[in-house]
């Protein structure tokens, strides 16, 4: 009886001291899950595209010249605005600071922007009905970049340096017969704005505006008529451009950066 007793008291003993034992015990702690890693874009590195799109010219012709002798006071011959459409290519760099970005970007494009009017120095000047025609076939640009980034969304503006290539005619208005011809190659300025949106790695589209002044020029035409090969006239030719193309653009290097 004394021994059972002994035992019984033993094992209570023991069960009461292992659950001290477990109250002791530390709760047990649960470790929170890390934050997902956040994925931003990136639009550091060189990239190459292409466009296309169209644009619009306006040219305004003053006669300061006709056949070698000057034309006194200068007569102005009138205005007309040169339009079509235009495609080529870009490549560039940019590089990222936090959401800013910045880039270097040369543009060069094929064109067809044509325009004629009614030469108002027909009369006084000529003395038979003229037209004056422009047509603009080719335009660069070489322009600084600065932006600012929303993720895969870019806001930029742009401005540099523009060069387009002119060629410049008078034909008569009844037959349609050019008699003088010029051509040039003209440098101005230019000022853009656009906005470019990236769709799947390295890929981006985008829409862009581009102002471009082109100054006044002194353009001498050449007589088509015999004698051809002489002075026809010299014109003060004013011209402003503005274009208007979509982008596209893809971008050599990684698309993402990890953020946590």
């Amino acid at each position: 009886m004394n021994r059972c007793l002994l035992v019984a008291t033993a094992a209570l003993l023991a069960g009461s001291a292992a659950a001290a034992n477990a109250a002791d015990l530390a709760a047990r702690t649960y470790t929170k899950a890390p934050a997902p890693m956040a994925v931003a874009y990136d639009w550091s590195g060189f990239y190459a595209g292409l466009n296309g799109g169209g644009g619009w010219s306006h040219t305004c012709w003053t006669n300061t010249s006709t056949l070698g002798g000057p034309t006194v006071p200068a007569f102005g011959e009138g205005c007309h605005d040169a339009t079509g459409g235009l495609v080529g290519g870009q490549i560039g760099y940019r590089w990222q600071a936090a959401n800013w970005v910045f880039g270097l970007e040369g543009q060069g494009d094929w064109a067809s922007l044509q325009g004629s009017n009614a030469s108002l120095a027909s009369a006084p000047i000529f003395g038979f009905a003229a037209t004056n025609q422009s047509k603009i076939d080719a335009i660069g640009l070489i322009t600084g970049q600065v932006g600012y980034a929303w993720n895969n969304v870019l806001w930029y503006a742009k401005g540099g340096a523009a060069v387009v290539h002119d060629k410049y005619q008078g034909s008569l208005t009844v037959t349609s017969t050019a008699f003088d011809r010029a051509s040039e190659t003209r440098w101005g300025a230019a000022v853009g704005t656009g906005l470019e949106v990236g769709f799947a790695p390295n890929w981006s589209v985008g829409v862009e505006y581009d102002h471009l002044f082109l100054g006044t020029r002194d353009v001498n035409l050449i007589s088509l008529l015999p004698p051809a090969g002489g002075p026809s006239r010299t014109d003060r030719i004013k011209q402003d451009l503005d274009m208007v193309t979509v982008r596209l653009n893809y971008r050599f290097g990684g698309p993402v950066v990890a953020k946590y």
